[in-house]
């Protein structure tokens, strides 16, 4: 077992297969040595758990567990370009896109769903990022968040 693998293990977390693309446009990208996902919605077997804006039918510490849900899509995705996460030397950057209702401004907590399962998974040294948190009118099929991850690999 290797690393990562044992180390999703410990947190009783499987990466997903990859979600199939929803547009016309492929999961993930390699250009030298960083991978770019495609935004990754919170899908679960296929289907959005919920949908709407964070701030008015979606929750706040909900839309954190679909921002933390997308994370594992986004790697997933990232995984399927270059094979192993452990592979993985420096989560660069996340951007995680808030659908919000007009006066939600919580962004940064939801976004901490995407940032903490980051750190768990790869410990501070890789882990740590940058990070962009933002609040848009709406998302792909109504979805409360989407996240994209830039990451180095070697």
């Amino acid at each position: 077992m290797s690393r990562i693998e044992s180390r999703l293990a410990e947190l009783g977390i499987s990466i997903p297969a990859v979600a199939k693309p929803v547009a016309a446009y492929v999961p993930a990208v390699v250009s030298g040595h960083l991978v770019f996902t495609a935004g990754q919605l919170p899908f679960v077997e296929g289907s959005l758990p919920a949908t709407g804006k964070v701030g008015d039918t979606v929750s706040a510490d909900d839309a954190a567990g679909y921002a933390r849900i997308a994370v594992l899509n986004a790697l997933a995705a990232a995984q399927s370009v270059i094979g192993s996460l452990d592979r993985v030397t420096r989560v660069v950057k996340a951007v995680v896109f808030v659908a919000s209702a007009p006066d939600f401004s919580g962004q940064p907590a939801v976004a901490n769903g995407a940032s903490t399962v980051l750190g768990e998974i790869f410990g501070d040294e890789i882990g740590q990022h940058a990070r962009s948190a933002v609040g848009v009118a709406v998302l792909p099929l109504d979805a409360p968040v989407e996240v994209e991850l830039i990451l180095e690999f070697a």
